[in-house]
């Protein structure tokens, strides 16, 4: 082998063998600036872990706790890097498999999740209590918008956190499921409690839809009524939650 190419040879081997031992905190370098925000980093940028993750909501940073990862390399060839992930914190935990397809393009599968209830206070203005289960089979999102999917959301021993105290709602399932080009419609199932709902929530593009009713067997707490009163509508007896807007 002519000299040019033995050292053509030698820089291919050492570029390969830096790539492969690329470290973990150059993972760093290219998160979003201010929405995501790892440290403690370990390992290397295809298989490494983070000891902490937080990411950025409207009502402040939302832990995942330590994170794992590993990208394949070949799915950067295609400019779609495929991820696995899995995170703890507490009881927190979220595994899933990741596709990223754009800065608000993204394809997730085989997600499993489980986290406290009162995550949905970084999102809407009510203290929940009890524990959401997530299992997603797929879902694509396109410009930050589901676009297709399936998959069930449970809310286990689900309470509302009132001035006065926790009050007991019940538990919950939320059948979803999205085809192309059409809304993601859920189905509300009451699994068990007090307090009874059914009916259904749509979602398209930026615009949602609830329809669902609430009933008890028994009279229900006088604050959780006052509650309802401010968003439901009295029905023979039961709640009529109709809602429409943008999100």
């Amino acid at each position: 082998m002519s000299r040019p190419l033995q050292g053509l040879a030698l820089a291919s081997v050492l570029l390969i063998c830096l790539l492969v031992s690329a470290p973990a905190r150059l993972v760093g370098l290219v998160l979003p600036s201010g929405q995501v925000a790892m440290d403690g980093f370990s390992g290397t940028v295809w298989n490494g872990s983070a000891s902490r993750a937080l990411v950025r909501t409207a009502a402040g940073y939302l832990h995942l706790g330590s994170v794992q990862w590993q990208l394949s390399p070949w799915s950067l060839l295609l400019l779609s890097p495929r991820l696995s992930v899995d995170s703890h914190w507490g009881r927190q935990k979220l595994t899933a498999e990741l596709v990223i397809r754009g800065q608000q393009d993204l394809d997730l599968a085989e997600v499993d999740a489980r986290f406290d209830a009162d995550i949905v206070r970084h999102f809407a203005p009510v203290l929940l209590g009890g524990t959401f289960s997530l299992q997603l089979d797929t879902l694509q999102l396109r410009e930050g918008r589901p676009v297709r999917g399936a998959g069930k959301l449970v809310w286990q021993d689900g309470r509302w956190l009132s001035p006065q105290g926790p009050l007991l709602l019940g538990s919950y399932a939320l059948d979803f499921e999205q085809l192309t080009d059409q809304p993601l419609v859920a189905q509300v199932i009451t699994l068990a409690g007090p307090v009874e709902a059914s009916g259904t929530v749509q979602l398209q593009d930026q615009s949602y839809a609830v329809d669902i009713m609430l009933g008890s067997e028994q009279a229900l707490d006088p604050q959780l009524e006052r509650a309802l009163s401010l968003i439901a509508r009295p029905t023979q007896g039961r709640h009529h939650i109709k809602l429409e807007g943008e999100i």
